[in-house]
């Protein structure tokens, strides 16, 4: 189990082996999950989609840097008929 020491401003740095571990790169984001007990849940950040942006960028209204692949394609759907917002 990995102890890191807490700065006087409240700060941690995570380890390099814990951030490949949750394939975190320079620039990226790490969310974090209260649990029950004074824990915390921490994940990668992943950027989502939503499903307006998805048909948009099938009917030209959005620009997209590359093209969707099929997988993204699913979550996006997956996630617009579960009514999950980028809001949650």
């Amino acid at each position: 189990m990995a102890s890191l020491a807490v700065t006087v401003k409240g700060q941690v740095t995570l380890k390099r082996d814990l951030l490949q571990h949750l394939g975190i790169k320079p620039g990226e984001r790490i969310e974090f999950e209260k649990l029950p007990g004074g824990e915390l849940r921490v994940r990668a950040a992943r950027p989502t989609g939503t499903i307006d942006g998805f048909l948009h960028a099938l009917d030209g209204k959005v620009k997209l840097k590359k093209p969707l692949t099929i997988e993204e394609m699913n979550e996006i759907a997956a996630a617009g008929w579960a009514g999950q917002s980028d809001d949650e």
